[in-house]
């Protein structure tokens, strides 16, 4: 059934178009990603198809009776409406109905003391009834028990991760025809991205995302729209293949436009050639290079990417934390028993698990934010730590781009060379007529652009990074996955995104239940190879989702035809493993090369009737080295074997 076409379609915003005369169907079942790089207009265009916004010209044309539903990027407000009265604000007319009655039979006390309400209660049940709504009633609470919601609970009480459940819950419970999502992960734990992942692939309308989580991507999508330079393309195929086709496309079209400048190069010399050429100069071929002069004029490049290093500090000590039998409650409830971990310089370490599980704890206790309860804490020397979180709170919405970053300054010092302010921020995409906005005029992903800007314009050894890559697109994900690789410093990073995961940490702790932490080698998948179950984590009191089977997304296996494609396509994921493996490499070789003096000065003459404390460091430095080099073995294995 075809649910929407678009025909002709234009938009443009000022001089620049977003949408440059777009053809598009969309069909019932069909669950399609939308991509693009930040600005392409992604957002703009689900407006368009939802209605909340009109184009220029052509046509959009609608299935009659066709309902859409739409969740924004952004959280809902945090208001005194109960979760029952936002998620049935999802149905038209009858969810203002249910949700009166809702609040009506929960309030007991108001009914004893007013028969105006009792009288009330009876008119709802009447209206109710001839709307037939009780079974609309019963999938709003259904919805509510599947996101293990408090019905009851005002949404200023909710935190951001519920907030966003709340809103998905009221995207779904229409059962739209088409449902569109604007980065849905946003603010979600991994067991709740996976729970969202099974509801998108049972649920029967149509669904168009907005992403950059390529794992969620990869499992919910079987068509992709890409939205480049105005033009709109459709490919009908998943996120993987679509890469590779990508990819060929583009190639084809920088060739194309290397040979349409050689022709346009050779028409230019010619038009310029002496008198005796131009008195028999062919009138039509003037005419072609005058065309063609117009056709280059309006070509539009592939926009930039952009480019970034890290200032580096000088290196911190080999122990950059230990913790020791550290614990921590609030109100009662165990947030972190028991727990030791040793840190080392150039650890990359991954921090998973449910929202409100204690990763944010954690995280401030070993950075001396929070103090244990019990058991001690020791950090290392010459830190420099870099917190992406705290720059994010920071950010003043009436505050220019400029001023943010350069704070009084007009040059930054980047690595020993200057750079002028413009210029540096040029290197994250933000060109110079843009610099003086306010920050409240950025989109999402660009608001984090600039914290990446400011993070990087820092020397650092230690980066604690929460949740740098919401809002992000592929193209600055991948490259911020590169520059993250080829850091010499400590990395904690806590991310719900899988292969974010899986592409920068080297280990993992993990929150398994209500206080219980395990360290990991490698990252998400690593962790799912050594039996862990993302599924049967325990998040907090009533905030665990309903269990579920997994299932299983197959993917097309490719074609003879398109195997040399494939290869290239995976080519920038070998190189990143096998950057991962060189760097694994030096650290069991110089993590060896630590062990054999340790242990040959250990067996020194004389050496154990030194100082105690000597000693006994001594001892704890040689057992935190062979652990070390056990678990880079282990990874070091695990990359080898692919």
């Amino acid at each position: 059934m075809l649910l929407l076409r678009l025909t002709e379609l234009s938009l443009a915003f000022g001089d620049q178009p977003l949408l440059d005369r777009a053809n598009l169907t969309i069909h019932r079942g069909e669950r399609i990603g939308v991509l693009g790089p930040n600005g392409a207009g992604k957002s703009t265009f689900m407006k368009l198809l939802h209605g909340s916004i009109q184009a220029d010209s052509g046509e959009l044309w609608r299935a009659q009776g066709i309902r859409t539903a739409w969740l924004d990027q952004s959280l809902p407000e945090a208001t005194d409406e109960s979760v029952y009265e936002y998620i049935a604000g999802g149905l038209e007319g009858l969810g203002a109905l249910l949700a009166e009655y809702h609040k009506l039979t929960h309030d007991s006390a108001a009914l004893a003391a007013d028969e105006r309400l009792l009288t009330r209660m009876g008119d709802l049940q009447k209206k109710i009834e001839q709307a037939d709504g009780w079974a609309t009633e019963h999938r709003i609470e259904a919805t509510i028990d599947t996101l293990a919601l408090p019905a009851d609970t005002s949404m200023r009480d909710l935190s951001g991760g519920n907030r966003r459940r709340a809103a998905i819950g009221r995207a779904l419970v229409g059962e739209p025809d088409l449902l569109m999502l604007d980065e849905p992960t946003n603010h979600l734990d991994i067991p709740t991205i996976e729970w969202l992942e099974k509801t998108l692939n049972e649920f029967g309308g149509s669904v168009l995302i907005i992403t950059h989580d390529r794992q969620f991507l990869q499992n919910t999508t079987n068509r992709i729209i890409d939205l480049d330079r105005g033009r709109l393309r459709a490919w009908d195929c998943p996120y993987e293949e679509y890469l590779v086709r990508r990819e060929q496309l583009l190639a084809a079209e920088d060739k194309a436009s290397a040979e349409f400048d050689r022709k346009l190069a050779e028409e230019e010399k010619w038009i310029r050639q002496g008198i005796k050429a131009r008195r028999t100069r062919n009138e039509g071929r003037v005419r072609a290079l005058v065309k063609m002069r117009e056709e280059r004029q309006q070509r539009r490049e592939l926009p930039g990417k952009a480019q970034f290093n890290v200032e580096q500090a000088g290196s911190s000590g080999k122990i950059v934390v230990e913790a020791e039998h550290i614990n921590f409650a609030y109100d009662g409830e165990p947030i972190i028993r028991d727990f030791s971990t040793k840190i080392l310089r150039g650890d990359r370490v991954g921090f998973i698990g449910p929202n409100g599980g204690g990763k944010s704890t954690l995280l401030k206790l070993l950075l001396g934010r929070l103090e244990p309860q019990s058991g001690k804490i020791k950090r290392g020397t010459n830190l420099e730590v870099l917190y992406f979180d705290q720059l994010r709170a920071d950010l003043d919405p009436k505050q220019n781009v400029f001023d943010y970053l350069a704070e009084g300054r007009e040059f930054i010092n980047i690595n020993g060379r200057e750079r002028h302010v413009i210029s540096y921020l040029q290197d994250f995409l933000f060109v110079p007529r843009r610099v003086r906005q306010p920050i409240k005029s950025l989109s999402g992903g660009e608001q984090n652009r600039l914290i990446l800007a400011k993070l990087f314009s820092k020397p650092a050894n230690v980066m604690v990074l929460d949740e740098p890559t919401n809002d992000l697109d592929m193209e600055t994900l991948e490259l911020l996955e590169e520059i993250l690789l080829e850091f010499d410093g400590t990395i904690l990073l806590v991310s719900h995104d899988r292969r974010f995961l899986d592409n920068v940490v080297t280990s993992s702790i993990i929150f398994e239940g209500p206080g219980v932490i395990r360290e990991y080698v490698g990252g998400y998948s690593d962790w799912l190879r050594q039996g862990g179950d993302m599924a049967a984590l325990s998040a907090p009191a009533g905030q665990t989702l309903r269990k579920s089977e997994k299932k299983t997304t197959k993917q097309p296996k490719p074609s003879a035809d398109n195997r040399q494609a494939n290869a290239r396509s995976s080519n920038k994921q070998e190189q990143k493993q096998k950057k991962e493996l060189d760097r694994v490499t030096r650290d069991i070789e110089q993590t060896e090369e630590k062990i054999a003096g340790l242990e040959s000065r250990m067996a020194e003459a004389g050496f154990f009737d030194g100082e105690t404390k000597q000693v006994e460091q001594a001892v704890a430095d040689l057992e935190a080295l062979q652990g070390k080099l056990a678990t880079l073995y282990e990874r070091w294995e695990g990359l080898e074997n692919g």
